[in-house]
């Protein structure tokens, strides 16, 4: 039998038949230690092949090929990679810029990480009813230029106005979409206003620290009623990259990527080489100072976390 896996618990996974019955399975013992290098060797969004046992409860035997999937490393001293989501058609990043603040190294990272591994994202500012002050509003439109201007989408929504949420739902209709960000953001606030018939758990704010408090333990595939899933993910509280050698990362921005070629050296990793056409493009503004700076803290290894 063939399914998606729609839950993953740790032990346990909750899969979704061809059949459209939704049946709990375990890991067959020896596949769980087969070229495995992360804490998840299933993630949600796997295509899996079962077997049913006499107590109705499944055996996963196989994991169909992955066409992508987002992955993040814990900053933590395990170092351990654990795979977020397989199987997308999409990310949505859902940042804000007040309660919690989500910061320009945060977005980069994620990106980088969906660049690498060919999932598409586009970033929606959540808590726009929040920004009545005009300082904050051109902030918010000054982040939203510098993403744009290299292919990135970005919407303006809030889910307690009701502003940009049909949007949303057009671009996730038949679609299976990632939803990720810090806690706190709103990410199942959102996905409750985009389907009234999903009631995902509502977080709170810290009122001590402006930060979420995370209430998805797990991630988690949810059916919407208009065509498509939606994945909605634990907060992510820390993001490390994996598997990128220094040499690519440029790779994985896009501005960089288009004018790498053009700098003096083949070998150039755009820190402080002569002639470098990145730092070139820095200089003229052509490049954001704020991306730049996220490239370096990634190839000067420094770790991100957020503190809750």
């Amino acid at each position: 039998m063939k399914g998606v896996v729609i839950k993953s618990t740790g032990s346990w996974y909750t899969v979704l038949s061809e059949n459209k019955s939704v049946l709990e399975c375990r890991i067959k013992g020896l596949f769980r230690m087969k070229d495995i290098k992360t804490t998840n060797p299933i993630a949600v969004g796997d295509k899996v092949e079962f077997e049913m046992e006499e107590d109705g409860r499944g055996v996963i035997h196989a994991i169909e090929e992955r066409k992508n999937y987002i992955i993040r490393k814990s900053i933590n001293l395990s170092k351990q990679s654990h795979i977020l989501a397989a199987n997308l058609d999409q990310a949505l990043l859902i940042v804000t810029l007040a309660m919690p603040r989500t910061s320009t190294g945060f977005i980069d990272r994620f990106l980088v990480t969906a660049e690498g591994y060919h999932v598409p994202v586009s970033i929606v500012f959540n808590k726009m009813d929040l920004f009545e002050d005009e300082k904050i509003l051109n902030e918010v439109n000054e982040f939203i230029d510098v993403y744009e201007k290299i292919g990135y989408t970005c919407y303006k929504v809030s889910a307690k106005k009701n502003i940009g949420i049909e949007l949303l739902k057009q671009i996730t209709k038949d679609k299976t979409t990632l939803i990720s960000g810090h806690s706190g953001v709103g990410k199942s606030t959102l996905v409750n206003a985009m389907d009234k018939n999903l009631n995902l758990k509502v977080g709170e704010i810290s009122d001590a620290h402006n930060k979420g408090k995370h209430t998805t333990t797990f991630a988690e595939m949810h059916p919407l009623s208009y065509g498509g899933f939606i994945i909605d993910s634990p907060g992510i509280k820390e993001l490390g990259l994996v598997d990128m050698e220094k040499e690519e990362i440029s790779d994985y921005f896009p501005e960089m990527r288009a004018i790498r070629n053009n700098c003096k050296f083949n070998n150039c990793l755009h820190l402080n080489e002569p002639k470098c056409a990145i730092i070139d493009a820095v200089e003229k503004g052509e490049i954001a100072v704020s991306r730049y700076n996220s490239y370096l803290g990634i190839m000067n290894g420094e770790e991100l976390d957020v503190e809750y």
